[in-house]
């Protein structure tokens, strides 16, 4: 397998692990458990950025363009 193809799996593999956190936080009611599901989604998270620094260095992945005033602008709109 080529290292590009194991680090998108990767990335696409913690992403999903964070979705999952995200729900089961706001989901229990329980404030240890909740906390324990925050230490571990930040290191998730952690794991995830240090990932994608990986990639992006390599070129595996190239970030969209970044948005403009006018696009920025609109969205903001839709949520007013």
């Amino acid at each position: 397998m080529m290292e590009k193809t194991m680090v998108s799996d990767a990335l696409v593999g913690i992403n999903g692990e964070l979705t999952r956190y995200a729900e089961m936080i706001t989901q229990t009611e329980n404030p240890q458990l909740k906390q324990t599901l925050k230490q571990l989604r930040n290191q998730c998270e952690a794991s995830q950025e240090e990932l994608y620094q990986i990639a992006r260095s390599k070129s595996y992945y190239v970030p969209a363009s970044k948005a403009s005033q006018e696009e920025i602008a609109h969205v903001r709109s839709l949520f007013k």
